[in-house]
């Protein structure tokens, strides 16, 4: 059964009537013959779609990127990586399990594959804690990216957090510290490190994967430094105008491919990611394995050079600005 977000509900009638027709036609003795009834319906159900999809508001685009059923990190290294070997542990305190990781082979390339897995049912989301990491989750990735530093290995991080863990105990274990080793790691390492974000991109909880060489975005992800209901609750005191904030923070794939914080949108298929997996993990690879093309053959020295380079230049222009 398909999980319907609150402006795909016309969608919802029409998909839910075709369905209806078929099951009846299957259950009746008569053979009654619908299917010119149902085809209809979807083609119908198709225009919707891709009307409802052309013009997505942000708030809109924050809905769809924290859709159940999209694509998640474990779903992209089960498709697009071989050999797939989980490393676990911060060698500290604990492992964390909204944190996946570990070695593997990317189009036969050895690589360390880094991300945030929110989990696909009650269960799993609460043994992954909905991909918001411990402040160990973040010391087990400095423990990959130094392995990987210290062999010679690509990596290739997975972003989808809604944030950080606003926990007691995370901010006792050193929260703010451990996201900052991160990203301080991520800009420090002589290995080519290129990110995807695949859903949503949460605080300082993704920056702390996310300061990579090459930043793609799924076409319907977003990415801020807080929610739109955090925002709103902050300046408005109000929490329900999270639509407002969304338009303010231009947390959408489009707006920061104009800013210059990502690289490349990667296309998703007409209703989301949830509407053809296959399709959406493919995307995402043919993009990670140009974006490794693109950094071949650069020495360690120039590719912390030209990392640390991005992001001032970052800097500069919102000074400008």
């Amino acid at each position: 059964m398909k999980n319907y977000l609150e402006f795909e509900k016309p969608l919802a009638e029409i998909e839910g009537k075709a369905a209806e027709l078929r099951a009846m036609a299957h259950q009746s003795e008569d053979g009654v013959d619908v299917e010119k009834e149902a085809t209809a319906l979807d083609k119908k159900a198709d225009k919707l779609l891709a009307k409802l999809y052309k013009d997505l508001t942000p708030w809109r685009k924050c809905q769809v990127a924290r859709h159940a059923d999209r694509p998640h990190c474990s779903d992209y290294i089960n498709a697009i990586f071989t050999e797939y070997t989980p490393l676990a542990g911060d060698r500290n305190f604990a492992d964390d399990s909204a944190i996946m990781g570990g070695l593997a082979r990317f189009n036969d390339q050895p690589v360390v594959v880094i991300g945030h897995e929110k989990g696909n049912d009650t269960a799993s989301r609460l043994h992954h804690n909905f991909g918001m990491s411990r402040p160990e989750g973040y010391r087990k990735a400095i423990r990959l990216m130094d392995m990987a530093d210290r062999f010679g290995l690509p990596i290739i991080t997975l972003i989808d957090t809604p944030g950080a863990f606003p926990g007691k105990g995370a901010e006792e274990r050193g929260q703010s510290e451990a996201i900052a080793r991160s990203t301080e790691k991520c800009l420090q390492v002589g290995v080519p490190l290129v990110s995807v974000i695949i859903g949503e991109g949460g605080s300082g909880g993704a920056v702390a994967f996310a300061s990579s060489d090459k930043l793609a975005m799924l076409e319907h992800s977003v990415y801020s430094v807080i929610s739109p209901e955090g925002c709103a609750s902050i300046l408005w005191k109000d929490a329900e105008k999270m639509r407002e904030a969304a338009e303010a923070l231009r947390l959408t794939a489009q707006d920061l491919k104009e800013l210059g914080v990502a690289d490349v949108i990667i296309a998703e298929p007409v209703g989301g990611a949830q509407r053809d997996k296959a399709q959406t993990m493919e995307n995402v690879r043919k993009e990670i394995a140009k974006m490794l093309k693109s950094l071949n053959g650069k020495t360690s020295k120039k590719l912390i050079s030209d990392r640390r380079k991005k992001f001032l230049d970052m800097g500069m222009k919102a000074l400008v600005a």
